[in-house]
């Protein structure tokens, strides 16, 4: 069984629920004070981990979900071969651990693409705290489908687009979770390398990085290494409109 790393370090919890700036992504709208109180009473801790490092790998028990706070990551399975595939990309305000609910370990690997941070939070404790709470259960149903409604959306990537169209696509629905979290809706800064990306989206290295400069040729994106510039989302929708014709 697998351990995360020595740079992953616990903190005292300091700043509450109530007065988080990504309260509204990851609390349900419409909670009372005194039900938020009695969430922010089983977030106990946060955790801070280092780029490079994993928050838990496949095979960890499974005790506590954990909310992306600051930062970014992928997860990520090993094939039979010993490659990494990458499954996905979280970001502030989203949820990391749902793999393990089923089968009470780890299915995936959890690692920081930068500095983040994470607020903890044990699983028992909130099943319970569901049970009262029905505001919070739906929420977190909700939550559980929204990543279902996302892995069927990466299904339909990886079967019926071509190449430039799921880098499209790709790309499009970064931005708009950036978005959802006031950041630009146009510039970005790619917190994963061309090869993860490759990885997420069933490509090779050097077709993500034809694909790249085929939009900067064609004018659609800016791209100044990990820095990038959507200058016609409107162009890349298109592609993306076409493929599913």
């Amino acid at each position: 069984m697998h351990t995360v790393h020595n740079s992953i370090r616990l903190e005292p919890f300091k700043v509450a629920c109530s007065s988080c700036n990504l309260r509204e992504l990851c609390l349900p709208v419409g909670m009372s004070q005194e039900q938020v109180d009695r969430l922010e009473a089983i977030v106990a801790t946060r955790r801070t981990v280092a780029r490079g490092d994993a928050l838990f790998r496949t095979g960890d028990a499974f005790t506590s979900l954990y909310a992306v706070r600051t930062g970014f990551f992928k997860t990520c399975v090993s094939s039979e071969d010993g490659r990494d595939q990458v499954t996905g990309f979280q970001m502030a305000g989203e949820l990391l651990g749902l793999d393990g609910i089923g089968a009470d370990r780890h299915t995936c690997d959890a690692v920081s693409l930068e500095d983040s941070q994470v607020c903890v939070i044990p699983y028992h404790m909130l099943e319970d705290l569901s049970r009262e709470l029905s505001d919070l259960q739906r929420h977190f149903h909700r939550i559980m489908s929204r990543e279902i409604v996302r892995d069927h959306g990466v299904m339909l990537l990886l079967g019926s687009m071509r190449a430039e169209e799921r880098l499209a696509a790709f790309l499009l629905n970064l931005t708009q979770r950036l978005q959802t979290r006031g950041f630009s809706s146009s510039s970005l800064v790619l917190r994963m390398t061309r090869e993860e990306i490759g990885s997420y989206l069933g490509l090779k290295l050097e077709t993500v990085s034809r694909a790249f400069s085929k939009f900067q040729e064609d004018g659609l994106l800016e791209v100044k290494q990990r820095q990038i510039r959507v200058l016609a989302p409107e162009a890349l929708q298109a592609l993306i409109n076409g493929s599913s014709c």
